[in-house]
């Protein structure tokens, strides 16, 4: 019996999981190897983020979230981003989720129909086409080039199918 959705069948293994793991296996031999592929810091986790986590569990900080975040962790983003970058973001515009990957795969389940075209200029992150393909959609890709900032204009892109 099979019990993995047709859906997750017809997706193809995800690129950065089988970097990472090639990267894994090569360090298991004791290879020396920087592994770009899982976007994980090559540092363990600070002590003053730890700590917070933990007080975090101490006051029972352990239930579901509001889906965009809490409201202080926003206003701390915000005014960081305010501070540190000279850009200004209102809380209604911070989303605080596990990651970029599941807040893509989440908008895009939520925008896509079967059969719809999605353009993605490429170079493009792996995991786009097949979150695309999960939601149904047909990935279109068009050429980016360095020469013009990786941006897309009727005179310098190209659509195709991979």
């Amino acid at each position: 019996m099979e019990i993995i959705s047709d859906r997750v069948n017809r997706l193809s293994e995800s690129a950065t999981i089988a970097m990472a793991r090639k990267a894994r296996e090569l360090k298991s031999k004791g290879i020396d190897i920087i592994s770009l592929s899982l976007g994980e810091p090559d540092f363990n986790t600070p002590d003053f983020i730890k700590d917070a986590g933990k007080e975090g569990i101490d006051k029972n900080f352990s239930k579901y979230m509001p889906v965009n975040g809490y409201q202080d962790l926003r206003e701390a983003i915000s005014n960081k981003f305010k501070r540190d970058n000279g850009i200004d973001y209102s809380t209604e515009q911070i989303v605080v989720s596990t990651g970029a990957k599941q807040s893509i795969a989440n908008v895009v389940l939520s925008l896509i129909n079967p059969g719809d075209e999605v353009i993605v200029p490429a170079p493009y992150w792996v995991s786009y086409a097949e979150i695309i393909k999960m939601a149904e959609g047909v990935p279109v890709f068009i050429d980016t080039s360095i020469k013009n900032d990786f941006k897309i204009s009727p005179q310098t892109s190209r659509c195709y199918h991979r």
